[in-house]
């Protein structure tokens, strides 16, 4: 079972949540940093988490877990270990989610102690897999109008080109979202980062959104 955390001479005490033997150890699904949450992709989150908003061109931790519940006790660590805040914490059928923010060195000494405590390093995650992947050109009225019904972010229009990109674990899916809005001038349309698969639509131009599909595949394939 995972096990406590304390703190000892004023400093946080990270008991070992590794297993003991017969007991499973939590799957790290992904471990993804954002040295640098883009616009786009910072607002679509304030449509739906329930924690702390982040502001654009912070850093921010993503993590990924099975079981789900395993993802509480990290969230105690993270919390505990260094001055960040958390956007998301979620607990679905198989995984638990969990998003901090803040400073650089911030973030990245909270991340720190999650694998710590897991026992494991950021190379251990699961690597993402595209399931689908394809650029649809002079997007259809009908069909613009079908997806906008279902957005949380910008309007896709008539005549634009969409991408859209699913993958596995789902969580990469703010990846991709992030670098794809590094590479271009695009608009986000959705991203779906939680589940069983993760998923991206984006549109714009021709030229922008074959250059955002490549930045976010080269993202999901460059992890180590």
């Amino acid at each position: 079972m995972l096990r406590r955390c304390g703190r000892r001479s004023g400093g946080l005490l990270s008991r070992s949540l590794r297993s003991s033997p017969g007991v499973s150890v939590a799957e790290l699904r992904s471990f993804i940093f954002l040295n640098r949450l883009q616009p786009q992709t910072m607002c679509y989150l304030g449509t739906w988490i329930r924690g702390s908003l982040p502001r654009s061109d912070v850093a921010a931790q993503i993590i990924e877990v099975a079981p789900g519940l395993d993802i509480e006790p990290l969230t105690d660590v993270a919390l505990k270990h260094a001055g960040v805040r958390a956007g998301i914490l979620v607990v679905e059928r198989q995984f638990g989610y969990l998003e901090i923010h803040g400073g650089n060195d911030e973030v990245r000494a909270a991340g720190s102690a999650v694998l710590d405590a897991l026992g494991v390093s950021a190379r251990d995650a699961t690597r993402p897999v595209v399931l689908a992947s394809k650029i649809i050109s002079m997007l259809d009225p009908q069909h613009a109008f079908l997806i906008n019904r279902n957005k949380l972010g910008s309007m896709a229009l008539a005549g634009e080109s969409l991408f859209v990109l699913e993958m596995q674990p789902a969580s990469y899916a703010i990846l991709a979202a992030n670098e794809a809005e590094k590479a271009a001038r695009i608009k986000l349309v959705d991203y779906r980062m939680i589940g069983a698969t993760g998923r991206l639509y984006l549109s714009g131009s021709e030229a922008d959104v074959r250059q955002a599909a490549d930045a976010a595949e080269d993202a999901l394939r460059s992890r180590p």
